[in-house]
C-alpha cells in the first residue's frame, strides 16, 4: 500500500473514532445538571462517570485478544453499534444512580471494541519510523472526539434538553460503525512472519520493558481521567463563585472543557512527532512532569481570576494528554513478536483500571474535604485542592517509571536490529 493510501486510510479510521467518541463525555459535560436533578453525592457522580471505564475493562481483554484471530474491522463494527444503542437507551431510560450506572457500563463495553482494535490496526500498517506520527494522529482523533462530545452535549442541552443531547450524540458511534464497514478495507500488515506468530501469555507477562511502559500509561490514565471526569464541575464551581447562574455556568464550562480537550488533541499529534525525533522516554518524562505540577496546583485556584484559571486549565489540558500517543506507541514497539494483541489487552486492563478508579477516588476526596450540605448551601463544591493533588501524586509516578525504563533500555539504542526510539 502506498504511503498516501495508508494515510488516507488513517483519516477514515480517525473519522470513525471521532464518531464513536461522541458519547464519551456527554455525562461529564452535564454532571452538574444531573448531580442536582438526581441528588447524587460526589462519590455517586464519580461512580457513574467511571462505570464507562468499568464496562470497557470488563470487555477489553476479550475483544482486544480477539484481534489476534479476527480482522479488527468487524470487531469495530459490532461494538460501535452496541455503544450507539446503549447511548440511545440512556437517553430514554436513565433516571437516577442505578439506571445511569448500568447504561453507562453498557456504553463502555461498546467502546472496548473500537479504541484498542483501531490502535492495533494503525500499529500494523505503519513501520516504527512513522508509527509515532500515525498513532499521534489516531489518538488525537480520540481526543478531538472527546472534545466534540463536550461541545455538542453542552450545545444540545442548552437548546433542547439533556435527554436530547444524549440521544443525538449516540448517533456518533453508529456512524463510526458504518465508516468502519465501508472504508477500513482488508487487513494490511507490514509486520514480519515472526511478528505474526502467537506466543504464550506467560511470555507477554515476562516482558519487563513493556510492563514498565504500561505502568507509565496507568499513571497517565489515572491523572487524565480524573481530570476529564471532573473538569466541567470544577469550572462550573469557578464560574458560580464569579456569580454566574447555574445554566450559563454549566454550558460555558462544557464549551471551555471542549476547548481544553481539543488542546489535548493537538498535543497528542505533536507529542508523537516529537517522540520520533527526541525519543519516547524523554518526551514522556518532560510532559508528565508538567502535567503533574499543574494537578498539584489547579484545585486551589477556584477563587482566582477566572481568566488566570482558564489559562492554567488550557495548559493543563494540553499537557495531561500530550504523552498519551507516545506511551501507546512505546507499548506497541516493546511488545514481543506474536504478542501484540495480548500486550495491548494488558495495557488496556491496567491503564483503564486506573482510569476507572481515579474519578471515584476524586469524588470520595471531595466528599471528605467538603461539608455534606455544601452543594445545597453554596450551589457548588467549594474545596477542590486535595482531590486534584491525588491526581498529581499518582501522575508523577509515571515519569519515575519511565526514567527507570530509559536506563534499562539504553543498550537497545546500540543494537542495529532495534528500532525503538528511547
Amino acid at each position: 500500500m502506498r504511503l498516501d493510501d495508508r494515510f488516507r486510510w488513517l483519516i477514515w479510521l480517525s473519522l470513525a473514532e471521532i464518531g464513536t467518541m461522541l458519547v464519551f463525555n456527554n455525562y461529564s459535560a452535564l454532571l452538574p445538571v444531573l448531580q442536582k436533578e438526581w441528588s447524587l453525592t460526589n462519590s455517586e457522580a464519580g461512580w457513574i462517570f467511571s462505570s464507562y471505564q468499568i464496562g470497557y475493562i470488563l470487555a477489553v481483554v476479550f475483544l482486544t485478544s480477539l484481534t489476534d484471530y479476527f480482522h479488527p474491522k468487524y470487531i469495530y463494527l459490532v461494538t460501535s453499534l452496541w455503544a450507539g444503542v446503549a447511548g440511545i437507551l440512556f437517553s430514554l431510560w436513565a433516571e437516577g444512580f442505578y439506571s445511569a450506572l448500568i447504561l453507562r457500563t453498557l456504553m463502555g463495553i461498546g467502546f472496548a471494541g473500537t479504541y484498542m482494535p483501531g490502535l492495533r490496526m494503525v500499529s500494523e500498517r505503519f513501520e516504527s519510523r512513522e508509527r509515532g506520527r500515525a498513532i499521534g494522529i489516531y489518538v488525537g482523533a480520540f481526543t478531538l472526539g472527546a472534545a466534540l462530545s463536550l461541545f455538542l452535549t453542552g450545545t444540545l442541552n442548552s437548546l433542547l434538553s439533556w435527554r436530547w443531547a444524549f440521544l443525538i450524540t449516540s448517533m456518533g458511534p453508529i456512524a463510526g460503525g458504518v465508516i468502519a464497514l465501508f472504508k477500513l478495507g482488508d487487513v494490511v500488515n507490514i509486520r514480519s512472519e515472526d511478528e505474526t506468530k502467537r506466543i504464550p501469555l506467560i511470555e507477554v507477562l515476562k516482558n519487563r520493558p513493556a510492563l514498565m511502559m504500561i505502568g507509565g500509561y496507568a499513571a497517565h490514565m489515572w491523572e487524565m481521567f480524573g481530570m476529564r471526569g471532573w473538569i466541567v464541575a470544577f469550572l462550573t464551581a469557578c464560574l458560580l463563585t464569579a456569580q454566574y447562574d447555574l445554566g450559563r455556568a454549566v454550558s460555558l464550562s462544557a464549551f471551555i472543557a471542549a476547548g481544553v480537550t481539543l488542546a489535548g488533541a493537538l498535543s497528542n499529534a505533536l507529542g508523537g512527532a516529537v517522540s520520533d525525533r527526541f525519543g519516547r522516554a524523554n518526551t514522556i518524562i518532560v510532559v508528565m512532569l508538567g502535567s503533574g505540577a499543574l494537578s498539584l496546583l489547579i484545585g486551589w485556584t477556584r477563587e482566582w481570576s477566572f481568566l488566570l484559571v482558564l489559562i492554567l486549565v488550557i495548559l493543563y489540558g494540553f499537557l495531561v494528554t500530550g504523552e498519551s500517543s507516545v506511551l501507546s506507541t512505546g507499548v506497541t514497539e516493546l511488545a514481543r513478536p506474536g504478542g501484540l494483541g495480548r500486550t495491548m489487552a494488558l495495557q488496556s486492563l491496567i491503564g483503564w483500571g486506573a482510569a476507572s478508579i481515579s474519578p471515584i477516588g476524586f469524588g470520595y476526596v471531595l466528599d471528605l474535604t467538603n461539608s455534606a450540605d455544601a452543594l445545597s448551601q453554596f450551589g457548588y463544591v467549594p474545596n477542590w485542592g486535595w482531590a486534584f493533588m491525588v491526581l498529581g501524586i499518582g501522575g508523577l509516578t509515571g515519569p519515575l517509571i519511565v526514567w527507570q525504563l530509559k536506563k534499562e533500555m539504553r543498550f537497545l539504542q546500540k543494537s542495529e536490529n532495534q528500532s525503538v526510539h528511547f
